[in-house]
């Protein structure tokens, strides 16, 4: 978008709004002005978590596993506040596991709901805004959507696939003056992060500071989003990295064990449990 985005009256969808990173960035657009909604599984939680938020914030049941309930959502949305400006696909899960240990459910969830339900989000979005003349695709991938992780090989699967559908979107839909944004958190304090060590190198984020990201790309039509912003720098260096000296340089930086050292603690136990039978937030 060639001219900067103002919030105030925009009207924006967030899916998996009623926790976390999701809560945080329909609470900073609301603070803005803008008509949000957020959609989640938990349909009493989402109504509550919109009404502690207020400035009219409204909260409707969504799966976005279901291509209809993902309908219904911005149908009732357009019909209530008005057609949406703004999309934040930011519903996910992120199990951790060995890759030999993960059961078929985990992996085909994980595919569902960080994978299908970006897509459709997106695609929903797509032929809403074009007839409007424009709008902006948030979608939530995550660091590792950008290097392998040991214990997280599904989910890294799951976030590689958001980037380059961002990565794609953004040329398919610039002559549409539709702006895609691609948010890549590195650890950010929610759910996702239950019994994990803090990591010396990429420390622990708030979930406001990835809404502060956010709402920053959106004004100003920002591609790629990288909180901690140290992230970039570190994800490119790696990123040059031959083979020989890929492996080395993550054992040295702790990352062959730090998500597995998490894997079956107790303190993961009530996370673990509600992602295989519900939509946490993402990130």
């Amino acid at each position: 978008m060639g001219t900067a985005v103002q919030l105030a009256g925009k009207v924006v969808a967030i899916t998996g709004g009623a926790r976390g990173i999701g809560r945080a960035i329909a609470t900073a657009f609301a603070a803005e002005g803008a008509k949000v909604a957020i959609g989640d599984i938990d349909k009493k939680l989402c109504e509550n978590t919109a009404a502690e938020i207020g400035n009219g914030t409204i909260g409707l049941p969504l799966d976005v596993t279901d291509h209809g309930s993902f309908e219904a959502f911005l149908d009732t949305i357009a019909a209530t506040i008005g057609p949406v400006d703004v999309i934040v696909n930011n519903a996910g899960i992120m199990p951790i596991t060995p890759f030999g240990e993960e059961s078929l459910e985990s992996i085909q969830r994980q595919l569902d709901i960080n994978v299908r339900g970006v897509i459709w989000g997106s695609q929903l979005a797509v032929a809403r805004m074009k007839p409007r003349g424009g709008g902006v695709i948030v979608n939530i991938a995550s660091a590792a959507g950008k290097m392998g992780v040991p214990g997280l090989a599904t989910y890294c699967a799951t976030k590689w696939a958001v980037v380059g559908l961002c990565e794609s979107l953004t040329l398919e839909l610039k002559d549409d003056n539709i702006s895609v944004v691609c948010v890549m958190p590195g650890v950010v304090n929610t759910e996702l992060v239950a019994g994990l060590e803090k990591h010396w190198l990429l420390g622990i984020v708030q979930p406001e500071d990835i809404a502060a990201g956010v709402l920053k790309a959106v004004r100003k039509g920002k591609f790629p989003v990288m909180v901690p912003k140290k992230l970039g720098p570190l994800l490119r260096t790696t990123a040059m990295l031959p083979r020989s000296l890929y492996g080395p340089a993550a054992r040295s930086l702790g990352m062959d064990h730090f998500m597995l050292d998490a894997h079956g603690t107790s303190a993961r136990a009530a996370y673990e449990d509600r992602a295989s039978h519900s939509e946490p937030s993402s990130e």
